[in-house]
């Protein structure tokens, strides 16, 4: 079981064995998930995450930096294994690509270990808004259930709401079929690093959330 907590804690590991982090910051509000880091080479959501950590909010929020540990250190959108992550998930999971290829599903749904890690997690917290951070849109991404969420973290964040289906074999799509699964939407924040204006505006997003749940 895992406890509220005051520091990181392993909750799985990359392909080249690097850990994958969680930081629970306890409210009494409801529980949000952030990821900060999916594809290698979109890190902006690191720095929101780590913004959260020290955040004194409503919200029950779980904070994980970093899903992509080796593609992070490599500069690369997939993982070690060349997998796309973000196509690895099991809804209407479909086998694209070639290893390294830009969206390399994998050989089969939740073949890599940063997903079954991710997974394990959600099932077990089961969170009622995740974010997952992603770039260079500059777009809030939701649809169905997730919608309404979307709309509201957009107005927050000061972007536009991109409604549309979600990708085959997607985090979100994934999510938003679970059967009590929450709210995931995908921020696709604007290319480079965020100023600290760009921080604070996403931070508020995401506490909002906490402040309109029922």
């Amino acid at each position: 079981m895992l406890a509220t907590l005051a520091t990181a804690v392993v909750v799985g590991h990359s392909v080249q064995h690097r850990p994958i982090t969680l930081v629970h910051v306890a409210g009494t509000g409801p529980r949000i998930l952030v990821v900060g880091c999916i594809h290698g080479n979109e890190p902006a959501g690191i720095a929101i995450v780590r913004a959260l950590e020290r955040a004194h909010p409503k919200a029950d929020l779980w904070l994980v930096p970093v899903l992509n540990p080796d593609g992070l250190a490599a500069g690369t959108r997939q993982n070690a294994h060349g997998v796309d992550l973000n196509r690895n998930f099991a809804s209407l999971w479909q086998h694209f690509g070639q290893p390294g290829s830009t969206y390399y599903s994998g050989p089969r749904p939740f073949s890599e270990p940063e997903t079954r890690a991710a997974r394990d997690l959600i099932r077990r917290i089961k969170p009622r808004y995740t974010i997952w951070y992603h770039q260079h849109m500059d777009v809030v991404w939701a649809y169905g259930r997730s919608t309404a969420a979307g709309r509201h973290y957009a107005r927050l964040a000061g972007m536009r709401l991109l409604h549309r289906s979600w990708l085959a074999g997607s985090a979100t799509n994934w999510q938003n079929h679970l059967p009590n699964g929450g709210a995931s939407l995908t921020v696709e924040l604007p290319a480079g690093s965020l100023d600290r204006d760009g921080i604070r505006r996403q931070v508020r997003a995401v506490l909002g959330l906490a402040l309109a749940a029922p």
